[in-house]
């Protein structure tokens, strides 16, 4: 089954096993996931699963485990062992057990409102040098945008503060493990959230298909070179399968500095705002009462002063004047 369900079981089993990274609630989502996608599944499919899965049961954390037994628990092929793991399964009697709440959802997103009032807060730049930045950088080339990284730490612009170290460490293992199941949204939001963007330039950074964007987020995150590496391996296929492209990103992070991303930072911040304000005008005391003024000027009379008056003609067809 390790083939027909996680072809890279045994490669992530390895990485999780190194100091630092583990993949263990991940691998057993993607495991759960491939594994309810098939209705039916042979002998041997159903032992394996039942071996990596009640192995990993017991090693993820309580929301991995509360995500898969929600999925396992309606799923009408998951194996009764598993079910036992989960508690869905009187272990005497083999039947369902009633199942517990619904798992709550995560907060919703910030509004607008919110997200704009802590961009502002942090805004560093102007709003229309940024936008002048931000396009600059996504309308150019691969050596273009390594020119205005390089370029970015020699300029006076201020830069955006630094990210506190918990929260980028926090942020760092939630991305990779995003990155590894392949989870766009998860990864999009917590890259936004943490970065303090809106979903919109966010997503722009993610959908970026030369990959410098994502090098400019993480390097503002003080991300490791091989957490790095491993995001792009897996997040990014065009790249990941492409040697020249993994080594040319590779050496494009390692060289760029901290200064060139925060200052990008600030750039993306507040170009949104430049974007936000040229939608959306102020309506000033001063325009209210120009417009006042306007309505109640005078208008042009229809008849000049020395032009013939005008002729009225009765129903009966004559004129007078």
């Amino acid at each position: 089954m390790t083939k027909s369900l996680f072809p890279g079981f045994d490669g992530l089993m390895t990485l999780s096993r190194r100091e630092g990274v583990d993949v263990r609630p991940t691998l057993l989502r993607v495991l759960t996931d491939l594994y309810v996608q098939t209705s039916t599944h042979s002998e041997d499919e159903q032992r394996q699963f039942v071996e990596l899965a009640t192995r990993l049961i017991d090693q993820v954390d309580d929301a991995t485990r509360g995500s898969v037994k929600a999925k396992l628990a309606i799923y009408p092929q998951t194996p009764v062992p598993v079910l036992q793991k989960l508690g869905l399964v009187a272990a005497q009697e083999g039947r369902r057990v009633p199942l517990a709440r619904e798992i709550p959802r995560p907060a919703p997103a910030p509004s607008p409102a919110e997200a704009e009032q802590r961009m502002a807060v942090s805004m560093a730049m102007p709003p229309k040098e940024a936008a002048e930045i931000h396009d600059m950088f996504f309308r150019a080339d691969a050596n273009q945008r390594a020119l205005i990284l390089h370029n970015l730490a020699q300029t006076p612009l201020k830069a955006a503060p630094r990210i506190p170290t918990v929260h980028a460490k926090r942020a760092i293992q939630v991305l990779e493990m995003a990155a590894i199941a392949g989870d766009v949204d998860s990864f999009a939001y917590e890259l936004g959230d943490t970065l303090i963007l809106p979903s919109r330039v966010a997503a722009e950074i993610v959908d970026d298909a030369g990959g410098e964007a994502l090098a400019v987020a993480a390097r503002a995150l003080d991300m490791p070179s091989p957490n790095f590496q491993r995001i792009l391996l897996f997040f990014k296929p065009a790249i990941g399968t492409s040697v020249n492209e993994v080594y040319r990103l590779s050496r494009l992070y390692d060289r760029l500095s901290e200064r060139s991303a925060l200052v990008m930072l600030a750039a993306w911040r507040s170009s949104t705002l430049a974007v936000t304000r040229g939608k959306y005008q102020p309506a000033l005391h001063d325009n209210e009462r120009q417009r006042a003024r306007a309505s109640a000027s005078p208008s042009r009379p229809s008849v000049q002063p020395g032009s013939s008056p005008a002729v009225r003609t009765n129903s009966g067809g004559s004129s007078e004047r």
